[in-house]
């Protein structure tokens, strides 16, 4: 039997072709490159060094998953391409699975850590098992032969706060080793949390490789763990940051309201923008503005009556001057602003609008990715235009799409 193995889950990428419990060739690399750009080549590379006939391939093993979305999307792509004109089974193994399998035999608690950002790691808890001398599927669904050992799932695969699995070792009371790329990000709460005598797994065993995941494939082959090209999918375990922002927006244009501004509300938005601007208007600058007809100002409205954002757009012979766009420091990075200018473009438009215009420090990173995000593109600099600090001001226009 013959296993062409893939992973691209985290930065390191690799390829196996594994055939009756010996790993033919390897080709594992470590580098700030796109998996797009490294798997095919890699895969060519041991192709043409074993001179590989496709064909008799009979299975391709590909990590299913969590890790990188990017790099699970290419992994699994490529996967179902080959099994689609192949006409071959995919074996699906679960990343944390497969890089557990690294340790294949080790009388330790195996915990493999992936960075998963926002202090949270993929991770799991898993176990080798002596089996006897006919062998035993256990958990994998292998046969092993005599002496050999069967990986047992202790904890499933998650994504959690790295407390939580350090807790679970803990309460294990056993020796454990660590693996991953989270290793080395979580490794200070390693320290002040480990309670159990704990190690680290050496660097050619520490990452994620095809070799380890094309051995763990065919125990799952043989267990029937197989799916169809058409029915494989990446295991993400959590939303993406791109659905996760869209649905903290969602969530927060339900709990906040976007209004008009008023007269009454004048006092309270002079207040908020003397908290942040360093040149704020008066009382008197936002009744002028608010009695010009071209002048559109809202307000975000918590769900205690209490004024948590503003933003103002003059539209000027068809083109819409966004100014005076604010946020309350603790309702910030929660979508307001992003509700905000969903709005008041909407009602720009409404007006004619074709271009709109803003000016933002050039050091307001946060809100030049919010500018973006909606498709403002920088066209000027104006040097020294703000003050306390003393700072440029960049010149964002949005033109008609």
């Amino acid at each position: 039997m013959k296993i062409l193995a893939i992973d691209s889950s985290g930065q390191s990428g690799s390829v196996a072709v594994w055939e009756d419990g010996l790993i033919l060739a390897e080709f594992y690399i470590h580098a700030k490159k796109t998996h797009s750009q490294t798997l095919l080549p890699m895969l060519e590379a041991v192709r043409e060094k074993i001179e590989l006939d496709m064909r008799e391939i009979d299975a391709i093993a590909v990590t299913s998953g969590p890790g990188s979305f990017t790099g699970l999307r290419i992994g699994s792509a490529t996967a179902k391409g080959f099994g689609f004109a192949l006409d071959k089974p995919i074996i699906p193994v679960p990343t944390l699975e497969g890089l557990a399998y690294n340790l294949y035999g080790t009388d330790r608690v195996v915990c493999p850590l992936m960075d998963a950002r926002r202090n949270q790691t993929y991770t799991g808890l898993y176990e080798f098992v002596k089996t006897g001398k006919k062998g035993n599927a256990g958990n994998s669904g292998g046969r092993a032969a005599a002496g050999g050992y069967d990986m047992r799932v202790i904890k499933e695969q998650c994504a959690v706060p790295v407390e939580e699995v350090l807790e679970a070792c803990n309460k294990l009371g056993r020796n454990v080793i660590f693996l991953g790329d989270g290793v080395p990000v979580f490794r200070g709460q390693i320290a002040t949390l480990v309670t159990v005598p704990c190690c680290f797994a050496p660097a050619h065993m520490n990452r994620q490789r095809a070799a380890a995941v094309a051995a763990l494939a065919a125990k799952y082959y043989e267990a029937g763990k197989v799916q169809t090209a058409a029915e494989h999918a990446p295991v993400y375990l959590r939303l993406s940051q791109a659905e996760r922002e869209r649905g903290q927006t969602e969530r927060m244009a339900a709990e906040i309201k976007i209004r008009r501004m008023s007269g009454d509300d004048v006092p309270a938005v002079t207040a908020l923008e003397r908290e942040y601007f360093s040149q704020p208007w008066s009382e008197n600058a936002y009744l002028s503005a608010l009695a010009n007809e071209n002048a559109t100002y809202l307000v975000a409205e918590a769900a205690d009556g209490s004024l948590v954002g503003m933003c103002g757009l003059l539209n000027i012979l068809g083109e819409g001057d966004i100014s005076n766009v604010t946020v309350r420091e603790d309702f910030r990075r929660q979508g307001v602003a992003e509700c905000m200018l969903t709005k008041l473009l909407r009602e720009g438009k409404e007006q004619g609008i074709t271009a709109f215009t803003l000016e933002v420090r050039a050091s307001n990173e946060a809100a030049l990715r919010l500018y973006e995000k909606f498709g403002f593109v920088c066209e000027g600099r104006r040097k020294n235009f703000y003050e306390k600090p003393r700072e440029d001001a960049l010149i964002l226009w949005k033109r008609k799409e």
